[in-house]
């Protein structure tokens, strides 16, 4: 996950200041990394809609945005 390119999807911000510049869902201050390190935990996604200021739909469009960049051919060397 570290190679994609957050700037290209539109449901992120990094903002200079806010959560220390972090990738974040727009318009709150919930990381990326969080969301996908309770998602790793064992956590479902109802489970972190519960814990955390998100919704299903903010929670599919990120997925959808991962599940797009493994399209792409890796990129080797």
């Amino acid at each position: 996950m570290a190679d994609l390119d957050w700037a290209q999807c539109p449901i992120v911000e990094s903002i200079p200041g806010k959560v220390s510049g972090a990738w974040v869902l727009r318009g709150t201050r919930t990381p990326v990394k969080v969301l996908f390190e309770n998602l790793q935990a064992g956590l479902s996604i109802d489970e972190v809609i519960e814990q955390f200021p998100v919704n299903r739909e903010q929670i599919e469009s990120l997925m959808a945005f991962v599940a797009r960049s493994l399209d792409k051919p890796p990129r080797y060397g």
